[in-house]
């Protein structure tokens, strides 16, 4: 009886000492704001790779959404004769739901991955622990400018999103399935008010936070449980950090739409 119950412990303390690194790793990096070097031109760039350069899969996947969702809910709608709310349910759908959520899963699947391999290989030919031996705040050299950026990023995203998505939704209802333009217009902007564009940039916000966090950290740490660096623990950070902070923006979405609605 005393191995397992030892095993038990130990896992415990290793889960314990993980969250407590974790926590203090967001600490720093909010800390690396106020702390040299400046953050303007390093947050820039990142905004270039995680923003800009995400243009294209975005409007892409968000404009094939907006067809599906508009053909779908075409469909449904004529069952019961209000074809004519096509534009409602179209445009809540993306600026509650899939706006903030298919930009967060894209973010973490083409910036996250990257964030995480790019700190990993730092790590693992010691380029982290030369920035500490020239007193240089790795975590404000690395991670806030990415978790700056990340914040300013996302939202643009989501809301790009969501017009995309609108615009497949309208071409494939209206210019393919003949539903009334007017009416299109007039329940989407009827139905979609103040609240729901919160909504979708409070998740935004949130999942940036928890995107950059999360990839950025395992990035961070590889190879450190391990005591072997390797690319094979690049490899195995960036795997994990995709995967956790994927379930993470899935988590946050439900607890923030319980919280929000």
């Amino acid at each position: 009886m005393v191995n397992p119950i030892q095993a038990l412990g130990a896992f415990t303390l290793r889960q314990v000492f993980s969250a407590g690194r974790l926590g203090m790793f967001f600490i720093y990096t909010i800390r690396g704001i106020i702390r040299p070097p400046g953050k303007f031109w390093p947050t820039v760039k990142q905004i270039e790779f995680i923003g800009t350069k995400s243009f294209l899969v975005i409007g892409f996947t968000a404009a094939f959404t907006g067809m599906v969702l508009a053909l779908n809910g075409y469909y449904e709608l004529t069952k019961f004769g209000s074809e004519g709310w096509l534009g409602s349910a179209v445009g809540v759908s993306l600026v509650r739901e899939l706006g903030p959520v298919l930009s967060a899963l894209i973010l973490t699947g083409r910036a996250g991955s990257a964030m995480a391999a790019e700190i990993g290989i730092m790590r693992i030919e010691e380029q982290i622990d030369a920035l500490e031996c020239m007193a240089i705040d790795p975590y404000s050299y690395l991670t806030t400018p990415r978790f700056l950026a990340s914040i300013i990023a996302l939202p643009l995203l989501a809301c790009f999103c969501d017009v995309i998505g609108i615009i497949g939704g309208y071409a494939i209802g209206v210019g393919l399935l003949g539903a009334n333009g007017g009416a299109f217009w007039y329940s989407l902007t009827t139905s979609v008010d103040w609240s729901d564009l919160s909504m979708g940039l409070v998740k935004s916000v949130c999942f940036s936070v928890l995107i950059v966090w999360v990839c950025t950290y395992k990035g961070f740490y590889a190879g450190v449980d391990e005591g072997s660096f390797g690319p094979e623990q690049v490899g195995r950070a960036t795997t994990d950090a995709v995967v956790a902070s994927s379930i993470a923006v899935l988590i946050s979405d439900y607890v923030i739409t319980s919280i929000m609605l």
